[in-house]
């Protein structure tokens, strides 16, 4: 009978850690599968897309100069690489653009970089804010049937909306309106793909 409970707790030690990591396993697709549903790229694309960014990002941080005292700010999307905050010099500006050139998978690159002192604390507080009161904005725009505002990518830079995503004409015009509506907006920058 001792054998037999010890046989029964073995058994558990060795398949419990297993099991642990099958549901991790389980719980990670169900996020992905989760974000992705909404999303107008497919799967591999979408994780093209984040493995283009940590590429992207990890180069830029390995240039000290770029990294510590200049704001560089990445998103991608659809292997659209935007580069969006503020350098010190035009020829970071032109620095940065060439660490990020050539990545497989990469279409293009939107270098939006300005040339001037890197945003403080409280001014990427008010860009975090920014963009998000303009995707609460979007959860209003109700007047186009199947429109799912999780598709538009909203990064703000310096008062800069940036919208990426694919959308329809339709879709860019009223998103566009919405998001320059919103207070704090200066500037609206679309880096759309378009559906039609």
């Amino acid at each position: 009978m001792r054998f037999r409970h010890l046989f029964v707790a073995a058994t558990l030690a060795v398949t419990v850690p297993l099991l642990g990591g099958c549901f991790a396993a389980v719980v990670g697709a169900a996020a992905v599968g989760g974000s992705a549903a909404h999303d107008r790229r497919d799967v591999s694309t979408w994780a093209d897309d984040k493995r283009l960014y940590l590429g992207a990002y990890n180069a830029i941080n390995k240039d000290k100069e770029l990294a510590l005292k200049n704001d560089v700010v990445i998103t991608v999307y659809d292997g659209v690489i935007l580069l969006a905050g503020n350098v010190s010099t035009p020829e970071l500006k032109q620095r940065a653009e060439r660490i990020v050139t050539g990545f497989e998978g990469t279409r293009r690159i939107v270098n939006d970089l300005q040339i001037g002192e890197p945003q403080g604390f409280w001014s990427r507080r008010r860009d975090g804010t920014i963009t998000a009161q303009a995707k609460t904005a979007l959860l209003d725009l109700t007047s186009m049937p199947g429109f799912d505002p999780t598709r538009v990518n909203i990064t703000t830079v310096n008062r800069i909306a940036y919208l990426m995503g694919r959308v329809s004409h339709e879709e860019d015009d009223a998103v566009t309106t919405i998001v320059r509506d919103v207070n704090g907006v200066e500037k609206v920058v679309k880096v759309f793909e378009y559906t039609d």
